[in-house]
C-alpha cells in the first residue's frame, strides 16, 4: 500500500499520481521473485498497461483489461470531482463511498486498486 501525499491541480494530473503510486506498490509486490528478467518483464507489462477511458460521469482507469478504479469527473451531489471509486464491474463503480480523491492528498492505494472499506470484503 502506498499513500499519495501531495495534492494535484487537475484530475488528470491526480490520476497520473495515483497510477505512479500503484506502479510503485506493484514494484514492491514482486520483490521476492528470483528471476529478475521475469520480474522486470512483469513490472514493465504492468507499468505500460495503463489507460484511461473517459465516460459521461467517470474516468475509468484500466490496466491490461482490468478496471482498477473510477474517478468522478464532476460534482454530482453524493461525490465530488476527483473522488476515487472502486469498480463494482467493468461498466460501473461501487457507489457506497469514495476511497480518496485524486485532487487531495492523504489517500492510500494498492497496485490492485483502491482499498476496501472496513467491514466490506
Amino acid at each position: 500500500m502506498i499513500t499519495v501525499t501531495d495534492k494535484s491541480e487537475t484530475v488528470l494530473t491526480g490520476i497520473g499520481k495515483m497510477i505512479d503510486a500503484m506502479v510503485a506498490d506493484y514494484g514492491k509486490f514482486g520483490y521476492h521473485t528470483e528471476n529478475t528478467e521475469v520480474r522486470n518483464n512483469m513490472f514493465n507489462e504492468y507499468k505500460d498497461g495503463f489507460k484511461t477511458i473517459v465516460g459521461q460521469k467517470f474516468i475509468k482507469v484500466v490496466n491490461n483489461g482490468t478496471v482498477k478504479a473510477f474517478i468522478v469527473k464532476q460534482d454530482d451531489g453524493k461525490f465530488k470531482m476527483g473522488d476515487i471509486l472502486k469498480a463494482a464491474s467493468w461498466r460501473a463503480p461501487a457507489k457506497n463511498s469514495a476511497r480518496g480523491n485524486v485532487l487531495e492528498a492523504g489517500y492510500s492505494i494498492q497496485w490492485t486498486g483502491p482499498l476496501y472499506l472496513r467491514g466490506y470484503n
